[in-house]
């Protein structure tokens, strides 16, 4: 009997900007994954998840990237790889170069950012502006990842607090 088991590719986040494209491979307790960036697709083949099993997608992209100007970041349980489009410009309407819906690739909605969006960092101003990269992927400190101070906020926003109401005696 021949051994033909099916290969799971990992779960798969992406977003973009004019200038490169953020995907993210989800696999954890994940050693050492091979990741290939060729100018028209992205290989990746690891083993790991909860039942430690072999991971591998290849994707084709829609546009063409630049494979010598690519930065990867392990994460724990993330691999995270930025890449450069060849050519700046408009948004891709998809990452694949197939036009069909695959269960394993959804949206990076952390990371994501509408074509007309300007947050007036540059990080859209090209392949030179390594700082707004970086700190898009959470290396440096900056304004985009700054938390709410909650101590600003009014006391009475909403009315009074709710742990201020009286509370009906217990029978």
């Amino acid at each position: 009997m021949s051994g033909d088991k099916k290969i799971t590719p990992p779960p798969v986040l992406w977003a973009q900007r004019k200038s490169h494209l953020y995907v993210t491979f989800c696999l954890e307790d994940c050693k050492d994954p091979t990741i290939n960036i060729e100018a028209e697709k992205i290989y990746f083949k690891g083993v790991g998840g909860t039942e430690h099993k072999e991971h591998e997608v290849i994707i084709n992209l829609y546009g063409e990237v630049d494979p010598e100007i690519t930065i990867k970041n392990a994460k724990g349980r993330l691999f995270e790889v930025i890449l450069y489009k060849k050519k700046e410009g408009p948004f891709w309407p998809r990452l694949t170069k197939e036009n069909n819906k695959f269960h394993w690739l959804k949206m990076d909605f952390n990371k994501w950012k509408d074509e007309d969006d300007s947050d007036g960092s540059g990080s859209d101003e090209g392949k030179g502006d390594f700082e707004s990269v970086m700190r898009d992927m959470a290396y440096l400190g900056g304004n985009g990842n700054a938390k709410p101070d909650l101590d600003d906020l009014p006391e009475d926003v909403d009315g009074p607090d709710s742990d201020e109401e009286d509370l009906p005696e217990l029978e």
